[in-house]
């Protein structure tokens, strides 16, 4: 079997023609919104089975679009999920795959370069990951006109920092005085101004079309001011939860993703308000699985679902998120898809949609034939035969999913885990020992799903004495 790096540049080879034909059928350089959540589990939406939490915003948008049940993120934690969204690069072949410093390179391509050099302007306001001050990494030196916001993860956990990011100056947030990590004095909280600047940007953007990244960091914990306090969930107020006789943690947490929910609503609202609505694909997803951090438990909303796991997991929770795409008369209303795929197909999505070309050696696959049809699309839609995933944190994981089939290895020196997710979603009953051809498939495929990195080299877990 060839590595997956190099079948979706082959496979796509057959349907340039078709391409070419589609581009009759979908309408020439409609605008891209990608709107992400930080640590956003599964199972915390209303559209995704929420019973307690109140998302009436996000659920319109699955009302008048695609849910997608089967959608990946990059990683199971912020940074590589990120540099797999921009690059099309899953986290065996991308620069980042952990949330360790590493900034992209001058010839990693991401999809704001691709959509700029499509004539697109680019705009991003949230939370960056994979580039420092003066590296070549930073969002203007990636193909972003315009961005606001944090560099770092590290930064992004203080909802009340001392400055921004404003373009490559910094923006003082006066009022602000925090000392590691944690406010002092709060005056103004970042997610506000962040949601005011992207809806500046389509106020800007006069009749160009545009490409939107807006990583917010709602729900993402403020890991510092737990450790300091025992609650992490920062927010302002309780808003309409003050009153719930619950922990305070799980006031705050409802109350960020309230604030999620309305600025996504405030989004939609310009949109609609500027009459872009009709020619504006809109996407919306969480960066990984929900986290177990900040005074919050997870079972107190069944934040994951009906998954197993959570942020720091390759087990579905850790890794399925939600995905809705909206876009008025392309896709139609109230429906959905189990079409296994992830972030890294989103670029030569984007570039479909856009009438752009993709770098060839990618891992990612268009998605445009499920969003809007094959026959409006003029091709068929391709499936991966696997999606792969490694994380390096506390030694080395990997994970697969082939078809209806998830495998799990918890370390290069253990037994790979398999399970039937049409059967067993929930990833509870391991019927390794019932497949030993496939486990054994799966075992070659993860030695060749993946390039070597002197950043990320495969580590066996450190075993207690």
């Amino acid at each position: 079997m060839l590595p997956r790096f190099f079948v979706s540049a082959i496979a796509i080879v057959p349907l340039l023609f078709a391409v070419g034909v589609a581009a009759e059928s979908l309408p020439k350089k409609p605008n891209i919104v990608f709107i992400m959540a930080d640590d956003l589990g599964y199972g915390e939406l209303g559209c995704y089975g929420q019973e307690i939490l109140r998302t009436p915003n996000i659920d319109r948008l699955a009302a008048e679009g695609l849910r997608f049940t089967d959608a990946y993120a990059g990683s199971t934690v912020c940074a590589p999920s990120r540099c797999v969204l921009m690059t099309g690069l899953h986290t065996g072949h991308c620069r980042v795959r952990g949330n360790q410093r590493v900034p992209l390179r001058p010839d990693d391509v991401t999809v704001a370069e691709v959509l700029r050099d499509a004539g697109y302007i680019t705009g991003m306001f949230g939370k960056w990951g994979l580039g420092e001050p003066g590296t070549t990494g930073l969002p203007n030196r990636q193909g972003f006109k315009h961005w606001f916001g944090y560099l770092n993860q590290g930064n992004a956990h203080n909802y009340y920092p001392h400055y921004l990011w404003d373009n490559e100056q910094q923006f003082p947030l006066v009022g602000n005085v925090a000392e590691k990590g944690v406010a002092s004095k709060k005056a103004i909280y970042s997610h506000d101004i962040v949601t005011d600047r992207a809806l500046g940007f389509l106020d800007d953007v006069g009749d160009k079309p545009f490409f939107l990244y807006v990583p917010f960091t709602l729900p993402h914990v403020n890991n510092e001011l737990r450790r300091e306090t025992g609650d992490g969930m920062e927010v302002p107020n309780y808003g309409p939860y003050a009153n719930e006789n619950w922990p305070n943690p799980e006031k705050g947490r409802a109350m960020m993703i309230h604030m999620l929910d309305r600025d996504v609503g405030r989004i939609m609202d310009k949109i609609r308000k500027l009459g872009l609505d009709e020619n504006t694909l809109v996407f919306f997803t969480s960066d990984n699985g929900a986290q177990q951090e900040g005074g919050s438990k997870l079972e107190f909303f069944n934040s994951s679902g009906p998954l197993r796991g959570f942020k720091r997991d390759l087990y579905e929770g850790g890794i399925r998120v939600p995905m809705i795409a909206r876009w008025p008369g392309m896709i139609d209303a109230g429906t959905s898809s189990d079409l296994p795929w992830a972030f890294w197909d989103f670029l030569p999505t984007a570039a479909e949609v856009a009438g752009a070309v993709a770098p060839d050696k990618i891992d990612g696959i268009s998605v445009v034939p499920t969003l809007v049809g094959e026959q409006r699309a003029g091709h068929p839609q391709q499936q991966h035969d696997d999606l792969y995933w490694e994380f390096h944190e506390r030694g080395s994981k990997q994970a697969v999913r082939r078809g209806r089939y998830k495998a799990v290895r918890l370390s290069p020196d253990l037994p790979i885990e398999l399970y039937d997710l049409k059967t067993d979603l929930g990833e509870t009953n391991n019927i390794a020992a019932a497949h030993p051809d496939l486990v054994a498939e799966i075992d070659e495929y993860l030695a060749a799903a993946r390039t070597e990195s002197q950043h990320w080299p495969l580590k066996k877990r450190k075993r207690k004495k």
